[in-house]
């Protein structure tokens, strides 16, 4: 199993707190590598939240010829961080030549244009630089959004914290998602690691998505480009989230209710019954198969975990007012927000989602039955 941590406040914090909480479920992941999204940025960061942010891996090679398409498409270089590496003897992480997040300008053409053009803009943008550079390994893109940074290595979580210079960097964010990865069905591939990101949603997983295939025939027949890649049979969920809330328009909690799908006799209770009835019959191949713990983070800054509906996986949440904490197990909770009221948290069973607003107002439960 991996193990998940994440937290969303309203005040910037250091991902450390993320992987300091995974340390504390180290029993749970094998070490074999983290994956870290960091959402409403603080630091250097704070004052660039309209730019896009490409966030990625490179060899010098890579970064030349990254650097050269970005600039044949427009796009001027505003700002770039750079972690402070700093070698952890015994770690086994493999250097790269460069990791980074570039904040851009938006090409000329592309200054006074709508919100959902510069989405495209952006997404086949960083569809044509991965393509640039998968075959031989040369450039990792793995987000190219405003105001998101993506990190990803192969190692122990703790150590490549350390080994980025997090521990000492003032990157900070109000939403973080941090995964330890355990190696379980597929090679360590970078681009395997979660957490996933397309368009302002995110989603990471503990679990085994067993229904991969049907999945994935059934989102790459939609259409939109950026259904593609599923080198972890997990990347779907954040892709079925972005079809179901982006393209549908759908609100959240019919997430819930497209992956894991309702009983004949439990949809009459609903009271929106005849929507619930439609939405298992078009979208039934989007139906999950677990175990699968999933937490995920929507483009306003609403955070939630929900549950595969037959074999769950451990997740808690809790927090207070300003600060929530969504984990594997208590104990890496007890580790992110110590000030709590335990008698509060909340593990979700198989009928639940539960959504902390955006800013970390509030926390509620909601269930599929009693709607």
């Amino acid at each position: 199993m991996c193990r998940l941590s994440a937290v969303t406040s309203d005040q910037y914090f250091s991902p450390m707190e993320n992987i300091l909480a995974l340390e504390t479920m180290k029993e749970g992941h094998d070490g074999s590598g983290l994956g870290l999204v960091l959402k409403d940025l603080g630091g250097e960061f704070e004052h660039l939240k309209e730019y896009p942010i490409l966030s990625g891996i490179c060899s010098n090679k890579g970064m030349e010829a990254l650097n050269h398409y970005m600039e044949e498409a427009g796009f001027v270089e505003k700002f770039m961080w750079e972690p402070r590496i700093r070698e952890i003897p015994g770690s086994g992480i493999t250097r790269r030549d460069h990791y980074f997040a570039k904040a851009y300008k938006y090409p000329p053409a592309f200054q006074d244009k709508n919100e959902e053009e510069k989405e495209q803009l952006l997404l086949e943008t960083r569809l044509a630089l991965r393509d640039l550079g998968e075959a031989d390994e040369s450039i990792f893109v793995f987000s190219f959004y405003p105001d998101v940074i993506t990190l990803k290595s192969v190692g122990d979580p703790l150590q490549v914290g350390e080994f980025f210079g997090l521990d000492k960097d003032s990157l900070t964010a109000k939403i973080i998602f941090a995964q330890g990865r355990q190696n379980t069905n597929y090679a360590i591939y970078l681009y395997a690691c979660h957490p996933f990101f397309i368009e302002g949603y995110c989603t990471m997983t503990n679990g085994e998505n067993t229904a991969f295939v049907p999945i994935r025939e059934f989102l790459t027949s939609r259409g939109f480009a950026g259904y593609r890649g599923y080198n972890s049979d997990s990347e779907v969920f954040t892709h079925i989230l972005h079809y179901c809330h982006r393209q549908l328009k759908f609100p959240l909690p019919y997430f819930k209710d497209v992956i894991t799908p309702l009983q004949e006799g439990e949809i009459e209770g609903r009271s929106d019954r005849d929507a619930v009835r439609l939405i298992k019959k078009s979208l039934r191949p989007l139906c999950i198969d677990g175990p699968n713990c999933i937490i995920g983070f929507t483009p306003d800054g609403t955070v939630f975990m929900t549950q595969d509906a037959k074999k769950l996986r451990p997740g808690v949440v809790g927090g207070v007012p300003g600060k929530y904490a969504l984990m594997s197990e208590e104990c890496g909770l007890d580790r992110a927000v110590p000030e709590r009221d335990k008698t509060q948290d909340i593990c979700p069973m198989k009928y639940d989602m539960v959504v902390v607003s955006p800013g970390a107002r509030k926390v509620t439960k909601w269930n599929q039955l009693n709607v």
